[in-house]
């Protein structure tokens, strides 16, 4: 059964679709295209740490962004969809986690290299993303949940 600790892990890397650079550019995909791959900490309630990897793969169209990712711990293993739209400094669309058919919305903003957004569906959590150099920092926080904060550093390949 999908819980809400994998949702949240789900949740985590569909906001990597809504990771890019603002700066000088019109969409904040503008850096993402091509693949990523990098690792991170998921945290739990409980204080225990656990280590994850992550691939993705990111396809840009002007002001849109379609994405692709696999991420895996020890406990949680999920492949992620993503459709991402940029408009005015506002962020939307839609995530699918694709094992477990669930999905939900994605709302938020982007100014300079950093996007907040709030990820709804199964779960409720507020993620931020800086983005400089081909680099990503990504840090999720979900108070109340069983993993309540996830930090994740992605580096583009090539």
């Amino acid at each position: 059964m999908f819980s809400k600790t994998s949702a949240l892990i789900a949740a985590t890397v569909v906001f990597l679709a809504t990771a890019g650079s603002a700066e000088a550019v019109e969409s904040p995909f503008a850096q993402m295209s091509g693949a990523w791959s990098g690792g991170g900490a998921i945290t739990l309630a409980s204080g225990v740490k656990e280590q994850i990897r992550c691939r993705a793969n990111y396809d840009v169209n002007g002001s849109s962004l379609a994405l692709t990712i696999r991420c895996a711990s020890a406990s949680y293993k999920f492949e992620l969809q993503s459709n991402v739209a940029h408009s005015g400094g506002v962020i939307s669309g839609t995530w699918a986690e694709m094992t477990h058919r669930v999905g939900g919305t994605i709302s938020g903003s982007a100014s300079g290299n950093r996007i907040n957004a709030r990820v709804e569906g199964v779960l409720s959590a507020m993620l931020s993303v800086s983005t400089s150099a081909g680099k990503q920092s990504i840090s999720i926080e979900a108070p109340g949940m069983e993993m309540s904060r996830v930090a994740i550093s992605m580096t583009k390949a090539g």
